[in-house]
């Protein structure tokens, strides 16, 4: 006798699909991860893992610098936040890593 499987209907194609075969709801499209896959979220403090020229200035961020208090942009690659002597500063989430 063989076993009985459950069925899913997909709306979009109008089929009915094995219940195992259907993916299932990972997370939003819109998380932000850093470098090693950490889910970063507002107010977080991060640490960068490379030295980052800043555009329009003549200072470099070192590796290893904190950064308080990041705010999500609506780019999941970005994030928002401020350091002591650049404010404005937009990085991407894949130099910095979750402290």
């Amino acid at each position: 006798m063989s076993e009985s499987e459950d069925y899913v209907y997909d709306e979009t194609t109008g089929e009915w699909r094995a219940a195992s075969a259907t993916p299932t709801p990972a997370e939003p499209a819109d998380t932000v991860r850093d470098s090693v896959g950490n889910v970063l979220a507002d107010g977080d403090s991060v640490i960068l893992i490379k030295d980052l020229k800043v555009k329009g200035t003549s200072q470099t961020l070192r590796r290893g610098s904190v950064i308080r208090s990041i705010r999500l942009t609506d780019d999941p690659e970005e994030i928002d936040c401020r350091h002591e002597t650049i404010k404005g500063l937009v990085l991407r989430a894949e130099f910095v890593k979750k402290r």
